[in-house]
C-alpha cells in the first residue's frame, strides 16, 4: 500500500511542508514519485519517519538525525537504543516533577526547603557539557584522554546526584581541614569510606589504593590542584595525605 504526502501527514501528525522538507535535504524519500508528480510512501518510509520523529523528541537536530540513520541503518538496533534515551529523559522528567512537588509541599507549610533537593533534575545534558568542557580539553592536551570520546548522551541525573555527593564529600573535607582536625582521622577515614562506597553503588568502584593515587595525581596536575585549592587552601594536599592514610588502614 502506498500513501500520499497528505495521508503521511495525518496518520503521523506532521505537516506536508515538513514532509517536502524532508525530501529535499534526503532525510525522507519517496517509495516513488507518480506520473503527476505526486509523492508516494510506503511501509519502510514510513517506518523511517517515525526513526525521525523519535529523534526530533530527543531534541537532535534534522542533521543529527540523518547523520544517525546513515551510520546505524538496522531498524531495531535504532529502536533499542531510542528507547533506552527517553527513558533517561522520563527518568529526569520524574525527578523534576518530585522537585517541583517538594516545592510546592514547602511553600504550603511555610517551611524552607532544603537547598540540596532544590535544583535535583534541573541541569540539563547541555548544563553538564559545558562544565565538562574545559575540563575535558584540558585532559585531551595534556594527557590525549578523551573525556567525551564515546559522544554518548549524560545522564543528566546520575551526574547531579555525583556531583550533590562530591559536594558534600568536599565540603565535609574542607570543614575538617579548617577545624584542625588530622588527615588521618578517624572522621576523615569515615568520609572517606562513605564516598568509595557511595561510587561503588553507582557504577564507578574505586579502590582506596586508586583513590590515593588519584589524589596524588592531582597534588601534580595544575588543573586539578587549582580547583581543589580554590575550594580552601591546602584542601588537595589534606586530601591525599588523608587517601593515603585512609588506603594504608586498608592493607
Amino acid at each position: 500500500m502506498l500513501y500520499t504526502v497528505k495521508d503521511v501527514a495525518v496518520l503521523s501528525g506532521t505537516t506536508v511542508k515538513a514532509l517536502h522538507h524532508y525530501h529535499k535535504m534526503g532525510l525522507l524519500m519517496p517509495a516513488e514519485v507518480s506520473e503527476a508528480g505526486y509523492r508516494l510512501y510506503g511501509m519502510a518510509e514510513l517506518e523511517r519517519l517515525q526513526q525521525i520523529m523519535l529523534y526530533k523528541e530527543l531534541d537532535f537536530t534534522l542533521e543529527q538525525i540523518g547523520q544517525l540513520l546513515e551510520e546505524e541503518p538496522e531498524r531495531l538496533s535504532i529502536l533499542v537504543e531510542q528507547e533506552k534515551l527517553l527513558l533517561l529523559r522520563r527518568q529526569r522528567l520524574d525527578t523534576i516533577i518530585e522537585t517541583l512537588r517538594k516545592s510546592i509541599t514547602s511553600r504550603e507549610r511555610g517551611e524552607i526547603m532544603k537547598d540540596t533537593e532544590m535544583f535535583k533534575g534541573l541541569a540539563s545534558e547541555q548544563e553538564w557539557k559545558a562544565a565538562l568542557q574545559e575540563q575535558g580539553e584540558h585532559l585531551k592536551e595534556s594527557y590525549d584522554y578523551d573525556l567525551m570520546a564515546d559522544g554518548a548522551p549524560v545522564d543528566v541525573q546520575h551526574m547531579n546526584d555525583m556531583a550533590a555527593e562530591a559536594a558534600a564529600f568536599m565540603t565535609a573535607m574542607a570543614d575538617a581541614l579548617r577545624s584542625g582536625v588530622k588527615a588521618g582521622d578517624v572522621s576523615t577515614v569515615e568520609f572517606i569510606r562513605n564516598h568509595l562506597d557511595f561510587l561503588g553503588q553507582h557504577g564507578h568502584p574505586m579502590s582506596a589504593a586508586d583513590f590515593a593515587a588519584q589524589n596524588r595525581f592531582f597534588l601534580r596536575d595544575d588543573f586539578h590542584l587549582r580547583m581543589l585549592e580554590g575550594q580552601q587552601t591546602g584542601l588537595a594536599y589534606y586530601l591525599s595525605a588523608a587517601a593515603d592514610a585512609f588506603a594504608a588502614q586498608q592493607q
